[in-house]
């Protein structure tokens, strides 16, 4: 039977089960402690085999169409952040402060890989420009994302980036980053044909992250603190922020791109990574702001896959058969 497209999918329904069970039976005290060593040990095999999945061959051979992975990074790291900073203070009496740190987390981290280059491709655009610049986001956002966290969240009145922050950022993050990336020439094959193990543990392993923040957070009054209200603003405000970014992008792209690139830009510029971001935000955050923090990021994510799927439904279906290169 297939599922109707006002569904979820399996990985987000996993998602929502493990913020249920963390809600009604959050874990607690030593065992507490037990699980958060097991998820630093998964998010260190998690950047591992995105160090080895990630290619940088399709990132120097698509190197040659810079201008648009440049637009691509600029709406990543400086568009998002500079939207998000300039909304924090709006966002602040909306929501709580940590909801509100969430959302500019949100706007800090980089891009998608597998639904940019799925949805460039639905809609007919040019997937290896996808290619290319979803992998160089992701890449540059192991080492980005928490510097501009150090710099924006601390602008923004929030916990910046410490020294204990930093060593465990090259500890969890980095390293096995880098080990994936020089691995990459004897296992680069076998992650290659077993996509499912990276998914499992790529999917899992998050999983994982959100039981054990969003238990961390209830046992500190996680649900108590943040009001119905505050809830409804936040999904406005996600909506809005890739609302926004995806006008931005669109305009950008059709004025100075073919339409193949312009599409692109629209959707390797406007997604964010709730596989980087989580395990990046384990580490920079305690444990007990964490579910606040990542709420934000989890509903972008959600929004963002629906959107971006009617998009490029709607861009396929109304292709015209050429497009007078540009720029």
């Amino acid at each position: 039977m297939t599922r109707p497209r006002f569904l979820p999918d399996n990985f987000i329904l996993a998602l929502i089960g493990a913020i249920l069970l963390a809600t009604f039976l959050p874990i607690r005290g030593g065992a507490a402690a037990i699980y958060e060593h097991a998820t630093t040990l998964a998010i260190a095999l998690l950047f591992f085999l995105h160090g080895a999945k990630l290619s940088r061959e399709a990132v120097v051979a698509g190197a040659s169409n810079w201008r648009l992975h440049l637009c691509v990074l600029a709406a990543t790291f400086v568009l998002f952040p500079v939207i998000g900073l300039a909304a924090h203070p709006l966002l602040s009496d909306l929501l709580t402060p940590g909801l509100a740190a969430g959302v500019l987390f949100v706007c800090l981290l980089p891009s998608t890989v597998q639904s940019s280059i799925a949805f460039t491709s639905i809609a007919g655009g040019n997937v290896s420009a996808a290619v290319c610049s979803a992998s160089a986001s992701n890449l540059l956002g192991v080492f980005l994302t928490p510097a501009l966290a150090g710099v924006f969240l601390s602008q923004a009145g929030h916990a910046g980036g410490s020294l204990s922050a930093v060593v465990h950022i090259v500890g969890e993050i980095v390293v096995p980053f880098a080990a994936g990336q020089f691995a990459r020439r004897w296992i680069g094959g076998w992650v290659k044909a077993h996509p499912k193990v990276v998914k499992f543990v790529d999917q899992g392993s998050i999983v994982l992250v959100v039981y054990g923040a969003f238990s961390a957070s209830v046992v500190q009054g996680l649900w108590h603190q943040i009001p119905p209200i505050a809830l409804a603003w936040l999904f406005l405000a996600d909506a809005a922020l890739l609302a926004i970014v995806l006008a931005v992008t669109w305009g950008v792209g059709r004025a100075f791109f073919t339409r193949e690139d312009a599409l692109v830009l629209l959707f390797c510029g406007s997604k964010k990574s709730l596989a980087s971001g989580i395990p990046i935000a384990k580490v920079l955050f305690a444990s007990g702001a964490l579910g606040a923090i990542v709420l934000p990021l989890m509903i972008f994510h959600q929004i963002q896959l629906i959107a971006c799927a009617a998009i490029a439904r709607r861009a396929a279906r109304y292709a015209p058969e050429a497009q007078p290169v540009r720029g």
